[in-house]
């Protein structure tokens, strides 16, 4: 059933730890001490304990105090005792702001159980709660796929907070679940919001129904929601609504579709595109392989005043990069630096890779300088790029240099980093290099791909490096790698002809192991 028919036709007591109250006790210096021992005390009247007692003053925690050391608070039951243990207070009555941090703490450890308990103790405050209390939990209960619990914190708006949920709050959980593709709750919360909230859907949540249609590359249902949203002022189509009808038809193929309703936007709505428009259609057309008409609507863009931004150059230095036309896509580059915004990490990531791709390892690392003088600092998939680039023009070398080095200058590598290497070590013959890459590897926790281990130890053993293939083989097998059977039976089998039984044995027990 479509989703516009659909739309015109849904709490435990928490357990307390009281707090102990801190106390202060008046402060002696040792000079009084000294001279009140000087002299021979009177006969005490009381006893010291209740002496004590009589000083001890209990401090009061205020609500703003409450929120900080709740929020400091790492573990969740201990938040929770500090938020019982206040309201234990003369006079103290929590309220809508500490119940919204004890609420966001225990929706981040998934204590369900306890949010569920705040929640009805809520239902019988005197204090007033507000709608964000309620999203937020909207949005942890999504990430967390509990879907029917998202209508439930709807519901909670009226029912807890004593107010009319604003369409904000209708868009959000609209969002929510046709994001997670929960249609059915979806429709039985349009029907819902319809009846009871007397719902007119403004243009914010038509887009979420268009968004879904073009997602599921059902763009007759786009349309027919478009044409729903022209009825009425309210819920007229926006940019936001054309940019991801262009989008969807651009995704499909249908790029004549596309720029039809672009100029129709324009021409009969009078609605002007932006950036992200801009950008839809240069990337559906270079995902399509036509970068000359990319380019020209780039040049249409600047033309009637509209600058192009990082995402808009960097999607057409990527279109001309894939139809192997490096020199324009360098011209554009080296264009966007003169002219246009300042390229960021992928800006400089795809040219780089562009220059790796075609021999130009050293004008590329000249770029990874230029990033590193400038505020742009290069990442993990730059470098994995540049290790390609070395490894392939044969500077294996200088990529071990680079892989050893890298981690002390404070960047994070992956397992790729390492993979890029020891698969060129490999296909190079480079064993002994490659088992050294290895033990680096697995010293800093990373575990090749499991064809990559396979191969290099089928290598070393046809190589006749048997105490190379077994130390690998240990290594690996200590970070959980199990080798297949083939590789077991040649290393065994080399092993024995060496005549290394006490090895071939050990071998044996890892793998009846």
């Amino acid at each position: 059933m479509n989703l516009v028919r659909a739309f015109c036709s849904q709490h435990h007591r928490f357990s307390t730890s009281p707090l102990e109250s801190s106390s202060s006790i008046r402060w002696i210096s040792p000079v009084q001490l000294s001279k009140a021992s000087s002299k021979k005390p009177d006969p005490p009247t009381e006893s010291i304990a209740s002496s004590l007692e009589g000083r001890r003053k209990a401090k009061y925690i205020s609500h703003d105090t409450a929120i900080n050391l709740i929020k400091r608070e790492r573990d969740p039951q201990r938040a929770l005792e500090i938020f019982n243990s206040v309201s234990e207070q003369k006079g103290f009555n929590h309220n809508g702001d500490t119940y919204s941090t004890i609420l966001h703490k225990l929706a981040l450890s998934k204590k369900f159980g306890a949010i569920d308990a705040i929640l009805r103790q809520m239902m019988y405050e005197t204090c007033k709660f507000h709608e964000p209390i309620f999203l937020n939990l909207m949005k942890h209960f999504s990430k967390y796929a509990l879907h029917e619990k998202v209508l439930e914190m709807f519901h909670a708006i009226r029912s807890i907070a004593r107010e009319k949920p604003s369409l904000k709050a209708i868009s959000t959980c609209l969002n929510l679940l046709v994001e997670a593709n929960r249609i059915d709750l979806a429709r039985q919360f349009l029907m819902h919001s319809r009846k009871n909230l007397s719902l007119k859907p403004n243009t914010c949540i038509f887009n979420i129904l268009v968004k879904h249609h073009c997602r599921n590359g059902d763009l007759e249902s786009a349309f027919e929601v478009v044409k729903e949203m022209k009825k009425a002022k309210i819920s007229y189509p926006n940019l936001i609504t054309y940019s991801t009808l262009i989008d969807g038809l651009c995704v499909s193929g249908r790029l004549k579709g596309a720029i039809e309703l672009f100029e129709e936007m324009i021409s009969k709505d009078q609605i002007l595109p932006d950036a992200l428009t801009f950008n839809v259609l240069i990337n559906g057309f270079c995902r399509d392989g036509k970068v000359d008409r990319a380019r020209k609507i780039m040049e249409f863009m600047k033309s009637n005043g509209c600058s192009p931004n990082v995402f808009n150059y960097s999607a057409l230095i990527n279109g001309f990069f894939k139809v192997g036309r490096f020199e324009e896509a360098e011209e554009i580059f080296y264009e966007m630096k003169s002219f246009g915004p300042k390229p960021d990490k992928v800006g400089y990531t795809t040219i780089i890779n562009c220059f790796c791709r075609t021999g130009r390892t050293d004008e590329a690392m000249e770029l990874l300088k230029e990033m590193k003088g400038g505020e742009c600092r290069a990442d993990v998939v730059t470098f994995n790029v540049i290790f390609g680039g070395l490894c392939r023009e044969g500077r294996l070398e200088e990529a071990l240099r680079m892989l050893e080095r890298l981690p002390y200058e404070g960047m994070h590598l992956n397992k790729a980093s390492y993979r890029i290497v020891l698969n060129f070590l490999c296909q190079k013959g480079e064993l002994k290099k490659a088992t050294s890459l290895l033990d680096l590897m697995l010293g800093r926790g990373f575990v090749p791909h499991f064809a990559t281990s396979n191969e290099l130890l089928v290598r070393l053993c046809n190589a006749g490096m048997a105490d190379d293939a077994a130390m690998a083989l240990f290594g690996l097998l200590e970070m959980g790698f199990k080798p297949e059977p083939d590789s077991w039976a040649i290393l065994v089998d080399l092993i024995s002809r060496e005549r290394k039984l006490l090895s071939s044995f050990q071998l044996l027990d890892e793998l009846i192991c």
